[in-house]
């Protein structure tokens, strides 16, 4: 039998990382596995204090910033509850790619809690707590933080059991309110369009109201690598995740490929 070739839209689906949590759960692959996301031990301390949603402070002094996920765009977004009731005055290790502090001193890492597998951020996804930032670059803990994520939304826990947990792309009047928030919005892709060193994904025909995406220059090489063609995405629904911006409408800047995933087959 000749083979097939896989053809752009099967690249499309296999690249963008979040939808990879499908693929993975029909694989019979769960939360709790979160092999993928095994990077090289950065050190251990007990919790001191958790400061917000997605930081702490050790003992030693050290503040750690979890990986990978973004909080909640609702009123308890900066809630530290959830967190707290996980790690509160628990001993911790700490994995990562690279321990280098971030402009505001703190440790970027994954958090695990012995003899747990599953990274704090993976239960913080599950519970509906969290969102998953799109910016892992690692695809098989990407694919674990997609695949928490979504047993969250498909079980509406948490963030996901208002309805309106994600933005609706046909209405950039509702968008706007989350300006400067880390929002998901799901919409049909009407046009994608080329202007400088910017690709823009429209949503709507009215450039100064209507949501678009926009996708800098530098990004072209990423999406290319990953199989994905943009102009393939016109009149395709798809889900995007990013902080909101005012630039006349509502605009969501992609600077990772996981930023985006294919909503269904069309």
């Amino acid at each position: 039998m000749k083979p097939v070739r896989p053809t752009t839209e099967d690249y499309v689906r296999v690249a963008m990382i979040t939808l990879a949590c499908g693929l993975l759960t029909a694989a019979g692959v769960s939360p709790g596995n979160a092999a993928g996301c095994a990077f090289e031990p950065q050190g251990e301390g007990r919790v001191r204090t958790v400061i917000d949603a997605r930081s702490f402070r050790l003992e030693d002094g050290r503040e750690v910033r979890l990986a990978g996920i973004e909080p909640a765009a609702t009123e308890k977004s900066n809630d530290s509850a959830a967190l707290a009731a996980i790690i509160g005055g628990r001993e911790v290790s700490l994995r990562g790619e690279d321990d280098t502090p971030d402009r505001y001193g703190r440790q970027i890492a994954f958090v695990y809690l012995a003899p747990s597998e599953m990274p704090v951020q993976g239960q913080l996804l599950a519970q509906g707590e969290a969102l998953a930032a799109g910016d892992v670059t690692d695809k098989d803990c990407a694919a674990v933080l997609a695949t928490a994520e979504a047993s969250a939304r498909e079980a509406r826990k948490g963030f996901w059991a208002d309805p309106a947990a994600i933005k609706n792309a046909e209405s950039p009047g509702d968008i706007l309110t989350g300006i400067g928030r880390f929002t998901v919005v799901e919409g049909r892709v009407l046009s994608v369009r080329q202007a400088g060193a910017t690709t823009y994904l429209n949503f709507g025909r009215n450039w100064t109201r209507d949501f678009a995406v926009t996708i800098p220059r530098r990004m072209l090489a990423p999406f290319e690598a990953a199989g994905i063609v943009l102009k393939s995405l016109e009149n395709r629904r798809i889900r995007v995740r990013g902080f909101i911006e005012a630039q006349r409408g509502p605009r969501i800047d992609v600077l990772r490929v996981g930023q985006i995933e294919l909503v269904g087959g069309k």
